[in-house]
């Protein structure tokens, strides 16, 4: 093993965790055949098969299981010497990991923009995932903040999140749905029409939990879809009415391709949390960006946001 390499041993333990190469290769933005090969490259150094394959699904091996702790050892080591270093340089020069749900991804970059605008020389490491992925990569310590709708619950990660903007979620449909224009349209008049959703377990899901309560299983629900964008391309195409976040629809609303609905109730007001690991010890240019959330996030968010949200402060602080 002593040729192996810092890289190789990032790459298995990113595909041992997933338990899959080509989510592996998304989240390290590689090729699934760069992933595969720096794979075989470690195992041609252990000298045995760090994984097998039954049908669909691959299971690490027993050399596999054991190689994995080693390697986040190792890593672990590697991030506590950069992170060292980190604190030396201060905010300016320093490496900033942040990740963010989906709905974040239409405007975390510009505050990130904002942020970096004023401390010249800081390092993106900006990654985007539904809550499972932040959840994973917390929990692996892949990350120094999570901006998220809802803290995590689990124990065993041990964080602390604070509220530092309103995320309102609203129903939408095609201009042309019968729907479009009616007043206070009721639980009872959504039941009977066609939903595209995302998929379970995702924060906007869980956040339909909280907006339908005891209506969500009577919800006719056509399709559940990963991505926002294709959820946003079949309402307008007619496919069903959408429970969204208003952050993604600024640009549809004010060319009139998708309209809301007013339904009682709604918008559904939630929080932005930025969240982190409890014991985390933040590096400078970390602790300065959540500062920056803090103090300027709801305001600069609600400057991309459609009219309909109102400017309020978040509604309370979780710690």
């Amino acid at each position: 093993m002593k040729h192996a390499t810092l890289r190789q041993l990032k790459v298995f333990e990113s595909v041992a965790r997933l338990l899959s190469f080509s989510r592996a290769a998304e989240e390290l933005h590689l090729t699934q055949p760069a992933v595969s090969t720096q794979v075989k490259k470690l195992e041609d150094h252990a000298g045995m098969p760090l994984f097998e394959q039954f049908g669909k699904k691959i299971y690490l091996t027993a050399a596999g299981a054991e190689l994995l702790d080693i390697s986040r050892c190792i890593i672990a080591q590697f991030e506590a010497a950069e992170s060292a270093m980190t604190q030396l340089k201060g905010v300016s020069g320093g490496k900033l990991n942040v990740a963010v749900i989906s709905a974040g991804d239409y405007f975390f970059p510009r505050l990130l923009v904002e942020f970096v605008g004023r401390h010249k020389g800081v390092v993106l490491n900006f990654t985007v995932h539904n809550r499972e992925g932040q959840l994973a990569h917390m929990g692996a310590n892949l990350t120094d903040l999570c901006v998220m709708v809802r803290p995590p619950q689990e124990p065993e990660l041990d964080t602390v999140a604070e509220a530092f903007a309103p995320h309102p979620y609203v129903i939408v449909a095609a201009p042309g749905h019968a729907l479009v224009g009616k007043k206070k349209i009721t639980m009872e008049q959504l039941m009977c029409e066609p939903f595209v959703v995302r998929e379970k377990g995702s924060d906007t899901w869980q956040s339909m939990q909280e907006g339908f309560g005891k209506h969500l299983e009577k919800l006719n629900i056509a399709m559940e879809i990963k991505s926002t964008e294709t959820i946003k391309q079949a309402v307008m195409a007619g496919m069903g009415i959408g429970f969204i976040s208003a952050h993604t629809i600024g640009q549809e609303l004010r060319n009139g391709s998708l309209q809301l609905l007013d339904v009682q109730a709604f918008p559904l007001m939630l929080n932005w949390y930025v969240v982190h690991r409890r014991g985390k010890r933040l590096p400078p240019v970390a602790q300065a960006f959540k500062d920056f959330l803090l103090s300027e996030g709801a305001a600069l968010i609600a400057e991309l946001t459609p009219s309909i949200v109102a400017k309020s402060s978040p509604r309370r602080k979780v710690k």
